[in-house]
């Protein structure tokens, strides 16, 4: 079975950026296709954006389109998420997963989270 550890969170002020790292073990990263969620403080946990096992295809939500880059490293068994100017709404805890494909409505593997904390 996979195992994920996210790694990365801290705090950050508004426009500042942050670089999480997912790092992957028990399989092969080159396996899976690989996504990152978070959950705000009362709110729902949703999807950020997504790499494909291709490596070449990403996805994001509108809401980080331009301002956030999935990247994957596949002989590190690490999946980033590269994170530029940040807003204090993104404060949340961070997932990564993965699975067979990108899903949107979540994934069959998920690591325990990261907290980001952006300030105004």
């Amino acid at each position: 079975q996979v195992q994920l550890v996210e790694s990365g969170g801290g705090l950050a002020q508004a426009g500042d950026s942050l670089r999480l790292s997912c790092a992957v073990s028990g399989r092969t990263l080159s396996n899976y296709a690989m996504g990152w969620f978070r959950q705000a403080p009362g709110k729902e946990r949703e999807f950020v954006g997504g790499i494909f096992r291709s490596s070449i295809i990403t996805d994001y939500s509108d809401s980080v389109k331009g301002r956030f880059t999935i990247s994957r490293d596949n002989a590190k068994n690490t999946v980033y998420l590269q994170m530029n100017s940040l807003k204090p709404e993104e404060t949340a805890i961070y997932y990564c997963a993965a699975g067979a494909v990108v899903k949107k409505s979540g994934m069959d593997y998920w690591g325990k989270g990261t907290l980001v904390t952006v300030s105004s």
